[in-house]
Order: C-alpha cells, then sequence, then structure tokens
C-alpha cells in the first residue's frame, strides 16, 4: 500500500501547484542527495497502485542517527528548497523525522556558519514541517486503526491458512504457522480470529501457568468430535507469562510429544510483506496520502509534527509524538509484566479481538454454560455475501455461550415459512469463517406473503428472537415483520438485522458485510484488465460493477484500481460529461500512459447503458484509442470472504447476538417474551467510529426505498479523490479532513471499525 500513498501524495502535490520530490532509498538517500533527491511528474507514478513493496526504496540509515548525516540531509533539502516532508515507514522513521525538525533551526544555523548557506536561506526556509503516514504490517503503532500494510499482510496469512487447511483435512494434520509480528500480535489475533484458529500466541497476552497441558487438552478434543484438523497460529514474539520466548518448534514439540499427532511447522516470514496490495489498503493508503497533503499546506511552525491515520471511518491527525510515546508504553508494559495494560494500551479494536477470539475459540463444558430457557433462529436474508458464514457462526457460539438454544432457517424467509428449521451444536458451524456465500441458503423473498406460517412457526418451534443476516430485503422484512406485530403476538420479539450484502446499500451502516470481498475481486481484475491494455497500448475498456442502484462498488473500484472515470446512479451525468471524459481520455493518449479504465455501475442511468457508453467511447475515439467491454457479473458474490469480511462478520454478529440476550432478559415478564417497542427491532450497523443499533423503524427517514440506497452515503465525499488522482480538476471539500486530535482523547468506549 506504500505506492498507493506515494502515487496520492505525488498527484495531491502536483493538484495543489508545489513541486514534488521523490527521495529514494529512505534517510540514506536524503543523507546521501544527487540522484537521490528527483522532482517528479504526474505520470512517475502511473502503473505503481497495484506493486507490493515501495518504487522509492526504503532502506535503514546509521548516518542519519548521526548529527553530521543529518547535517548534510539538512543542506541537500535546502539547496532544493524543500521544506516539507511526508515521511512513510513505522515508529523509527516517524521518531527520526520529529528529531530532525526539532534540530532543524540549529541545523541551519551550522549550516551558515560553515559558509555552506547564506544568511537568506536560514530565513527563508527556517522552519521544516512533517507529516507522517505509518507503513507497518504488524499494526503495532497507537492511535491508528489502521497501518498502511495491515490488510495485505492479513490477506497474505489468509491464502496461506486456507491453502493449509485442504491438506490439513486430508491428512488429519495439526499445523503450526508462525507469523510476524516481533512486539505486537496483531496479525496473529486477527488471522486466528479469521480462520477460526485452536490456539493463538501473542507477545501482549501470555498463556496461563500449564497451559501445555490446557492446550493438549483442546486439541484432543476436538480431535475427539470429530474435527479432522488443527491449527495452531504464533506471533514470533510470542512469549509465557515469565517473559520467554514460545516458538513455533516448541509448540510442535509439545503437540508431538503428548499426543503423537502429525504436526508440521509453516513458518510464512517475508510473504507477508509482499504480493500486490489489497483493495482496502489502496483505499486506505490514498485517502491518507491526499489528507498528508492537505496537513502539511496547513502546517503552522507551532503545530507539533502529525501522523494522518484513520479512526473507524473517519480522518485523524494526531501528534506524532503522541502516538510513538504511548507505543513505547506498550512495550514498557509488556517488557514489566503488565500485560492486561498492554493490552488495553493497543486500543479498543486490539481488545475487542482478543475478547471475540476467547469467545468463539473455547467451548465451554455443558455443566458450566447458563441455561436461559431461550430459544433464538438466525437466517440469511437476500443475495449471497462472502462472510455471512463467518456471521451465523459467532453468532451461533455466542448464542450458546450466552445459554439459548440457536436454531438455524434454511433458505431464508421462505424457507422458515415452509417450516425448514433446525437446532444446531457449537461444533456444526466448524469451519465456517472460510467459506464464501451462504451455506444456510438465502433467498430474496420478504415474509409479507408468508406472515402467517412464519408466525406458525415461530410458535411450534417457541422462538424467543431474531437474527437476520442480509441486505436490502432483510431490512424490508425486519420492517414488514414489526409491521405485523398488531396482528401476531409471535413477531413481538427482539430482532436485529445484521448487514450483509456485497452492494453496501443498506441504510444505517457504512460497511456491510462481503463488500470488502467483492472490491477485490473487482479490483484483481481491474488489475489483469489494465495489464491486457498496457500490452495492447491505447486502449480503454469500460466495466461494468454489481450494486444495483448503489455506486458504491464502482466508486471505491475506481478508486483502488486507478480508473479514469466511474459512472454512478448518485451522481447524475450528461452528454456533456461523457463528451468531457472522451476528451480527457484522448488527451491522456498523448502521453507515455496509453490505456484507459472506465467504470459504470450496473444501473447509474437506464438510457446510457454500458453497450452506449462502449459504443459512444468506439465512435469518438476512432483513430486515438480502441474499446473494449467487461460485465463482472455474479463472480462478485462469489469467492472466500476476505480477512476484513470474515473479521468484520464474526464481531459484528457477535455484538448482535449479545444485545439479543440483553432485550431478552427486559422484555421477559410473567414467563413469556413480550417486545413490542420500535427499540426491539433494530439494525446494528458500522457508523463513523462506532457499532450502533438504530431502530429500523427510525431508519425509514433515511432511505430511498425506490432505489434501495440511503438517501446520504459517506462514500460520495471520497468522489472528488477519485477525480483528482485522475487528473480532473474539481474542488475537494476539507471540511471533512481531520483536525488534530490527542491520542488519550480517542473515545476509549467507542468500539472501532476497523479490523
Amino acid at each position: 500500500g506504500m505506492n498507493a500513498a506515494v502515487r496520492a501524495v505525488v498527484r495531491m502535490g502536483i493538484y495543489v501547484n508545489a513541486k514534488v520530490y521523490f527521495i529514494y532509498e529512505g534517510y540514506q538517500g536524503m543523507v546521501d542527495g544527487g540522484d537521490n533527491v528527483v522532482e517528479v511528474s504526474w505520470e512517475s507514478v502511473s502503473s505503481i497502485l497495484q506493486v507490493g513493496g515501495t518504487v522509492i526504496g526504503s532502506a535503514r540509515c546509521k548516518p542519519f542517527r548521526t548529527r553530521e548525516g543529518r547535517l548534510q540531509a539538512a543542506l541537500n533539502l535546502v539547496q532544493r528548497g524543500i521544506t516539507n516532508l511526508c515521511v512513510i515507514g513505522g515508529d523509527g522513521s516517524l521518531t527520526g523525522a520529529n528529531l530532525f525538525r526539532e534540530e532543524w533551526s540549529g541545523l541551519l544555523e551550522e549550516l551558515a556558519q560553515k559558509g555552506k548557506i547564506d544568511a537568506e536561506a536560514v530565513k527563508k526556509y527556517a522552519y521544516l514541517n512533517i507529516v507522517g503516514m505509518v507503513g507497518s504490517i504488524d499494526n503495532d503503532f497507537c492511535g491508528t486503526d489502521m497501518t498502511i500494510g495491515t490488510d495485505s499482510a492479513l490477506h497474505r496469512i489468509i491464502e496461506v491458512v486456507d491453502a493449509i487447511m485442504t491438506t490439513a483435512q486430508s491428512h488429519q494434520r495439526t499445523f503450526v504457522l508462525e507469523v510476524m509480528g516481533r512486539h505486537c500480535g496483531y496479525l496473529a489475533l486477527v488471522s486466528a480470529l479469521a480462520c477460526g484458529a485452536d490456539w493463538v500466541f501473542i507477545p501482549e497476552y501470555p498463556p496461563e501457568e500449564g497451559w501445555e497441558d490446557s492446550m493438549c487438552v483442546k486439541l484432543s478434543e476436538n480431535r475427539a468430535r470429530k474435527k479432522r484438523l488443527n491449527i495452531i497460529i504464533v506471533a514470533e514474539g510470542a512469549i509465557d507469562c515469565h517473559n520467554k520466548p514460545i516458538t513455533s518448534e516448541k509448540v510442535k514439540d509439545l503437540v508431538v510429544q503428548r499426543l503423537g499427532f502429525d504436526t508440521r511447522v509453516t513458518i510464512l516470514g517475508h510473504v507477508q510483506r509482499g504480493g500486490t496490495p489489497s483493495a482496502f489498503d489502496r483505499i486506505l493508503a490514498s485517502r491518507m496520502g491526499v489528507e498528508a497533503v492537505l496537513a502539511l499546506l496547513e502546517a503552522t511552525p507551532d503545530t507539533p509534527a502529525c501522523v494522518v491515520s484513520l479512526s473507524g471511518n473517519q480522518a485523524v491527525r494526531l501528534p506524532l509524538m503522541e502516538c510513538v510515546q504511548m507505543t513505547q508504553e506498550v512495550q514498557k508494559a509488556m517488557d514489566e509484566g503488565r500485560f492486561l495494560e498492554a493490552v488495553r494500551l493497543r486500543g479498543r479494536s486490539f481488545e475487542n479481538n482478543l475478547n471475540t477470539y476467547k469467545l468463539l475459540s473455547h467451548k465451554k463444558p455443558d455443566a458450566e454454560l447458563p441455561k436461559s430457557n431461550f430459544n433464538v433462529a438466525v437466517l440469511n436474508v437476500g443475495a449471497p455475501a462472502a462472510g455471512m458464514n463467518a456471521a451465523v457462526r459467532a453468532a451461533v457460539r455466542i448464542g450458546m455461550t450466552e445459554g439459548h438454544k440457536i436454531f438455524v432457517v434454511i433458505d431464508g424467509f421462505e424457507g422458515f415459512a415452509r417450516g425448514k428449521i433446525k437446532e444446531i451444536s457449537w461444533g456444526d458451524v466448524g469451519g465456517w469463517t472460510g467459506q464464501g456465500g451462504s451455506i444456510l441458503g438465502t433467498k430474496r423473498t420478504l415474509p409479507a406473503k408468508y406472515l402467517e406460517k412464519i408466525a406458525d412457526q415461530m410458535r411450534t418451534n417457541n422462538i424467543n428472537a431474531l437474527m437476520v443476516i442480509g441486505g436490502f430485503e432483510a431490512y424490508l422484512g425486519l420492517l414488514e415483520l414489526s409491521a405485523a406485530r398488531e396482528k401476531y403476538d409471535e413477531f413481538c420479539v427482539p430482532m436485529v438485522m445484521v448487514p450483509a450484502t456485497v452492494s453496501n446499500n443498506v441504510p444505517g451502516s457504512d460497511f456491510s458485510i462481503g463488500a470488502d470481498t467483492a472490491l477485490n475481486t473487482i479490483t484483481d481484475t481491474c488489475d489483469r484488465i489494465k495489464q491486457s491494455a498496457s500490452g495492447t497500448k491505447r486502449r480503454v475498456f469500460i466495466i461494468e460493477t454489481m450494486g444495483g442502484y448503489c455506486g458504491y462498488l464502482a466508486n471505491m473500484g475506481a478508486l483502488a484500481a486507478g480508473a479514469d472515470a466511474a459512472y454512478i446512479f448518485e451522481e447524475q451525468f450528461d452528454i456533456r460529461e461523457l463528451q468531457a471524459n472522451v476528451e480527457h481520455l484522448t488527451e491522456k493518449m498523448k502521453t507515455s500512459i496509453q490505456r484507459g479504465l472506465v467504470l459504470r455501475n450496473e444501473n447509474c442511468n437506464e438510457n446510457y447503458t454500458t453497450d452506449f457508453i462502449y459504443q459512444l467511447y468506439s465512435e469518438e475515439g476512432k483513430g486515438v484509442f480502441d474499446c473494449r467491454k467487461n460485465v463482472l457479473g455474479h463472480m462478485q458474490q462469489g469467492g472466500a470472504p476476505s480477512p476484513f469480511d470474515r473479521n468484520f462478520g464474526t464481531k459484528i454478529s457477535a455484538k448482535a447476538m449479545q444485545w439479543i440476550s440483553k432485550k431478552l432478559q427486559e422484555t421477559y415478564r410473567k414467563g413469556k417474551v413480550f417486545a413490542n417497542t420500535d427499540d426491539s427491532v433494530c439494525l446494528l450497523g458500522m457508523r463513523r467510529r462506532n457499532l450502533v443499533f438504530q431502530p429500523v423503524a427510525e431508519l425509514k427517514n433515511e432511505t430511498d426505498f425506490v432505489h434501495r440506497i440511503p438517501k446520504e452515503q459517506w462514500w460520495l465525499k471520497l468522489r472528488p479523490l477519485m477525480k483528482i488522482l485522475a487528473k480532473y480538476k474539481t474542488s475537494y471539500d476539507v471540511s471533512d479532513s481531520g483536525q488534530l486530535e490527542h491520542v488519550a482523547m480517542l473515545p476509549k468506549e467507542a468500539e472501532t471499525g476497523a479490523i
């Protein structure tokens, strides 16, 4: 994702008429100067979006740690009039940048004394501004929900785990996987959550004394339950409670000696740093890059050096040194054995991941489980979306932990009416997180025409609460069921909806399960198509994406794939706009970038169809470029769920089930559950920084029912971003850019949406 950040900084910088320079090979290049500091143009960053690593190189630099080194670096910058630095790196790089900034005026004075620069230059370049972006696959930087590169590293790990699972399944093996993270267990923890690992070792949360016994008991119990494989994930920095390292070899030897299981070790190593960046990382890095340029433009000598980062779905700026200090606090807490404190300092998201993992991975003996005597039904509604199964698994297991009996409904409301409903156990949902589509089966049918039959089934099976995982139909379905409460007492029970649809068109939530996987599918396809277009030269591709009337996939796909335009329903366009796009592409073909990519949402305009746009471009581009079209279709609904969707599905569904338990207790009167208020039918959605329960009745006003989209959509403010990065003149609304906040002030109780 670093290249996406580099590209965004360069293009936004040129857009605001700044001169932009590359410094190759990190601080080493700044110290060496010469050809390492080069002014760049728009085209310099073409075709780098899909490349892993960084095109400008990166190096550890001893000389920069000395004052002499920094003196030389300052001279190289001043000679070119550079006083704004954008640093992409981990806490070491950022701390170095901050020190450089603090010493800046002293360095310039020393250079003037030595006669290397004149007094005029000292005055003119008196201040150095610094903005940091955190690029680190460990996600170990406090204050940022997600660092650039973390999501892509999770993609690599999950690809490997999915591949290993098939071989382990065939051979009945135990696999010990070692993932990166010397001081931070984020990758280990999230990948354990995303693949349903049996055991995980992380530095922040060492296992209790006697963990060897409990682990072996757990593994053999799983085997006894007919589970054919065991996966154990070890962070490279894992330790026990005496600060002694726990290595993957040690874990393997233990399993072999005590249980005699066929056990293999796989060390992922640098695979995790490589590969093409995920859609999430490209969008994150592009947003951060633009935000970094804005922060530099607004910086004054008095503002502290800041890092731009994401909190939930919101761009924020945080004082660099506060973040660094807090990151060092975590390490200190771990060194001193204050492990609970270390987990808390890692932030709300980390803590939540850990708690969810603990609840989902270990089944308590039946004797220890509470008995609630409540029955909860879980169903999928709408079109299939990757991550639905992870959500069902979490609901089933959390529900059982809370003492409920869990029933699953096959084939949505239609199956419900036909009595396709059965009780499900803990083991039944093992291995579900990595499965795409919907194992329970899902239908778009709405409940209105089956109300009588569904009420019968709820009475027969004594269902006390409903959890619906699905898209816009699930939302309509809950509205219909709550409207039917006057007639049927059976529907007077707590009901909750978890949004799951590739279209991301559900009101009340910024994200829905399945959209990230679809976005990655679109991005991968666009990468391949761009490669084909680069080979043939002067070729423009028109790509049609799904989404109904919602332009989320087309717009975000365009941002992640570096498209030239995206046509969406939410932003009306006419023939003049199409004309302007064609002219823009004609100009582009005169440069060294001889290819074009245009995305079109399937329902963006009933007359300007994909064929129409294809024919228009073909005619208008005659002699300059030729045109091809591609309809992506249902491949966008399939595939193994991305790490984000597995995790988001797991966490949001667990939270929904906990809400159901709370509501059941509140509404249980005189031996029965009776809930008929608006706040007992809710949608759980991700809003900016928080997960919030919203009564579906209140969301009616926010919904455009004709086009099945929310009236206001947060991602529309990223439209100008896409246009700027594609070299259109447009106005960028800075009102939403991050204001400087303080780390300690980040809301502790707010559940962040990052995975």
